[in-house]
């Protein structure tokens, strides 16, 4: 018999998709497999099912006669993929459900700074199901109490300091466990599938894979995992970190092999950039607000600008970064996604599916870079303040004759009516002046402008300019000409500013938190699709391969300064200057 059941929903804005609706799920209890979902209020139903085979060689599962009979005939037959009949069985404990969260590569830096303790804000606030068990996997021996020691370390209440905080770390702590063994190992990933069995105590159990390892063992790991360790009859899913791939090829064949195990609605590939507050607020900025989505065309933007900045170099992580160069690790994921979500058409809804047809929409339209349309630039020693910088190549872990590019600028173009002819520029580098991280849409000049002659012959000084700034001291700040009080007419640039430090009294989330929570709901608006990964390949890796194989060498700048002189030379063919130049 199947016990169909609904579970309370959560204190967290943003219902689970999972627990706070009342859902009728069956599944194919070693496949797991969805055989039919349907919602029903608050009833609880039991039916059995039979299956029976077809004409054309699937298995139709066929409800019984119950004594609720209204609500059966609304549910649609359900598809098996096996041929014999299967019969569920669920005991009366499962009357509510449990997610296991396992942190595959659990001793790795990533795991200690960023997942604990995003998981450990969820629960304080209340986000997690009320049933949740967090496994740490990984090949170093560790006990479960090693692993809450060390997890412990990296834990904050920043979030409500008016609750007891270390109370609430001793609860969240007594839910993590540790289990040792190899990614490649079916073996340990069945020890853990018994572990992880025992916790959830034979409630309806969900299963949710953190992969915090280097791209050269995912499969493997997702290999042992979904043959090993999915859930029996709840649903199993893979967050799968950056990068991925190094170039189309690449890519393409890690989709592929992922998809030997999971469905793609299974796979979650993260970039955490897409949870930043600011980038979340782009849409309801524009799409929310009469007052932008008129201008946010071709006729009133005159350039858009995408700029990422670090004030430090590889720091020892050369080896890692010297195998994909800044434009893999920044460019080509974290910036052409927020510009995806820039220029994207209105969508039908907020559901993830029409957001990402959008994206698509735009990358597709994109045209592929050329090697004229990019500047690469790597940082050398310098010495300020009396401080001596190492260069890139200084790095002990970096190849002496090193040509990855620390810094890189392009110009990329949409070929739609909205955006034809309107520059969008990236810069990213490593090693800069400061650290941000901003947008900023700088508008056509006003025509036949009457205060011209205040501006003298420099009209950029006269143009409105829209800047979101992601990080730090996030911000929307609106630049305008204004007049300077007095009798004279002197003009000046106004700032109409939010910040939201000081406009919210609430600390803004990391990242992680939001993006691990969509992850547990279901909610894949802000993961990435295989045909939107596909997209974005296509426009990088033409260039990616031009730099290698012609061997260019990149331009050198100093350590702290604003990078190389070509990134100037590049905007100003398209008659644009760098907002954050001024």
């Amino acid at each position: 018999m199947v016990t169909l059941y609904s579970s309370p929903s959560t204190n967290c804005s943003g219902a689970f998709s999972s627990y706070s609706n009342s859902s009728i799920g069956f599944y194919n209890y070693h496949n797991n497999f969805p055989i039919s979902s349907r919602k029903f209020g608050s009833h609880k139903i039991s039916l059995q099912i039979n299956a029976i085979r077809m004409q054309d060689g699937a298995v139709v599962a066929q409800p019984s006669k119950t004594q609720d009979e209204t609500p059966l005939k609304k549910l649609k037959d359900g598809i098996l993929s096996k041929e014999q009949k299967h019969t569920f069985d669920f005991d009366s404990n499962k009357d509510k459900s449990t997610v296991s969260i396992t942190v595959v590569g659990a001793s790795g830096d990533l795991a200690k700074k960023k997942i604990f303790p995003a998981l450990f804000a969820l629960y304080y606030e209340g986000c997690l199901p009320e049933h949740f068990t967090i496994f740490g996997y990984a090949r170093s021996k560790m006990t479960d109490d090693e692993l809450r020691n060390m997890v412990s370390k990296t834990l904050t209440c920043r979030i409500d300091k008016r609750e007891n905080c270390g109370e609430k770390m001793e609860q969240f702590l007594e839910r993590c466990f540790y289990h040792s063994g190899q990614y490649d190992s079916q073996e340990n990933f069945a020890e853990l599938d018994k572990k992880l069995k025992e916790h959830e105590a034979g409630r309806f159990s969900n299963r949710l894979f953190y992969l915090s390892i280097p791209p050269n063992i995912f499969i493997n790991a997702v290999r042992c995992a979904s043959l090993s360790a999915s859930s029996a009859h709840g649903w199993t899913r893979v967050i799968v970190e950056k990068p991925f791939g190094r170039d189309s090829e690449s890519s393409a064949a890690l989709t592929g092999a992922l998809k030997q195990y999971l469905k793609e609605d299974q796979i979650f590939r993260i970039d955490h950039y897409l949870g930043k507050e600011l980038v979340e607020n782009l849409s309801v900025l524009r799409f929310s607000n009469l007052i932008f989505e008129p201008l946010w065309s071709r006729q009133y933007i005159r350039n858009v600008q995408f700029i990422f900045s670090e004030d430090f170099g590889t720091e020892g992580r050369g080896g890692y970064f010297d195998h994909y160069g800044i434009i893999r690790d920044i460019m080509q994921n974290h910036l052409l996604q927020i510009l995806a979500l820039f220029a994207m058409e209105t969508p039908v809804s907020l559901d993830a599916e029409d957001i990402r047809n959008e994206k698509v929409k735009v990358l597709r339209s994109m045209r592929p870079l050329q090697l004229d349309d990019v500047i690469v630039g790597q940082y050398k020693s310098h010495t300020k303040g009396g401080v001596n910088y190492p260069g890139y190549t200084d790095d002990k872990t970096v190849p002496k004759d090193s040509l990855t590019p620390t810094f890189a600028a392009a110009a990329l173009f949409i070929d739609n009516a909205r955006w034809d002819g309107v520059p969008f520029l990236m810069k990213a580098g490593k090693a800069l002046h400061t650290r941000s991280a901003e947008i900023r849409v700088q508008f056509r000049h006003v025509p036949g402008n009457l205060y011209n002659k205040n501006f003298g012959s420099d009209l950029d000084q006269a143009t409105n300019e829209l800047v979101i700034r992601v990080q730090p001291d996030e911000a929307i700040y609106l630049k305008i000409n204004n007049k300077v009080p007095g009798l004279g007419m002197r003009l000046d640039r106004s700032n109409l500013n939010l910040l939201y430090s000081a406009r919210y009294s609430k600390e803004i989330p990391d990242a992680y938190e939001r993006l691990l929570l969509d992850a547990i709901e279901g909610e894949r608006r802000l993961f990435i699709r295989s045909d939107e990964l596909d997209a974005a390949w296509s426009l990088f890796t033409p260039v990616l391969k031009d730099l290698e194989h012609k061997k260019i060498v990149p331009e050198s700048y100093p350590y702290g300064s604003r990078g190389p002189i070509g990134a100037h030379y590049l905007a100003a063919r398209y008659k644009v200057r760098w907002g954050d130049l001024a």
